[in-house]
């Protein structure tokens, strides 16, 4: 991929969810919510502080987060549907280890 986002921008993949509920419904296309849980495809290098320094990113490309309903803009970049959203958007980062240890 040859896209790189500038500043403090995100470009995330929507990572689509079950199909069932878990009293085993099946839903529909037409009834599903846009999933709010992505995969971090690619980062900026961060936005700048009044000096002029450059302000760390807290996510990197892999990362597993949680963003808003209404967060990010849709663009597709190489036939793929992708979200770019500033940092700020990204409520959170699920740590699948941890998943894995409640389980």
């Amino acid at each position: 991929m040859a896209f790189k986002p500038l500043h403090d921008r995100v470009l995330v993949r929507r990572i689509e969810s079950d199909e069932k509920t878990k009293g085993g419904l099946i839903i529909p296309d037409s009834a599903k919510e846009k999933p709010a849980e992505g995969l971090v495809v690619a980062v900026g290098a961060g936005a700048r502080d009044e000096d002029g320094e450059r302000i760390a990113m807290d996510v990197k490309a892999g990362d597993r987060v949680l963003f808003g309903k209404w967060s990010g803009t849709e663009i597709t970049v190489d036939g793929e549907e992708l979200l770019i959203m500033k940092e700020s958007d990204i409520l959170g980062t699920i740590d699948e280890t941890a998943e894995a240890k409640a389980a």
